[in-house]
């Protein structure tokens, strides 16, 4: 077990090289903007949604019998997004490929101007080729995020390339096999304590 630990970092850190090559967008003179996390806006509650995938809809209800790992964020996200990203795909490699199959790990864009189902799918899957980004209309995001009570806002980049940033809460949700919302995830929740959760409702009957 102790060897596990480096190998679980080095395997972080080179995902998040990957995304610093492929997607960061080094921002114009000065400081890089700042990027905020947002608290939640409402106590979560849950609820079906459906949204666009690189494969086609994707609705929550589909997805029964399994346990959903639920993340909303966006690909130009220049730094929580890639953290919690590569901490699901490390908590998802922890899983037999038996229980790997019982689950779903869902990335929900914030930002549908920039984000459309090509470059979710490239992005998501440097993660883990199984994370399925998903996006939608305006309204149809607002309504799935207010369902978790995510919060969301667009921000200035100052003189960044970027335009604009979107800061946003940044918690993983975990939905259990009969669609309920059983835990809400703070940022960087270690990948171990989020591979023990699902582990904990793929035991539930």
């Amino acid at each position: 077990m102790k060897r596990m630990l480096p190998l679980a970092v080095v395997a972080a850190l080179s995902l998040l090289l990957v995304w610093l090559a492929w997607f960061w967008q080094p921002g114009g003179e000065g400081e890089p903007p700042a990027h905020r996390s947002l608290d939640l806006a409402e106590q979560p509650r849950g609820g079906d949604f459906t949204l666009q995938s690189s494969r086609g809809p994707v609705s929550l209800s589909d997805l029964r019998g399994k346990v959903v790992l639920l993340y909303f964020g966006y690909t130009w996200c220049p730094d929580i997004c890639p953290t919690n990203l590569a901490i699901i795909g490390l908590a998802l490699k922890q899983l037999t490929p038996a229980e790997r199959e019982r689950v779903q790990a869902l990335f929900v864009s914030v930002d549908p101007a920039r984000d459309d189902t090509a470059r979710l799918a490239t992005f998501a899957e440097y993660f883990d080729a199984s994370i399925l980004g998903l996006t939608g209309s305006e309204e149809a995001i607002a309504e799935a995020a207010a369902s978790y009570g995510a919060a969301y806002r667009k921000s200035d980049a100052g003189d960044s390339a970027m335009g604009y940033m979107v800061d946003h809460s940044s918690y993983v949700y975990v939905i259990d096999a009969h669609g309920e919302l059983v835990a809400t995830l703070e940022h960087a929740t270690p990948a171990e304590r989020i591979a023990a959760e699902v582990r904990a409702r793929l035991a539930e009957r």
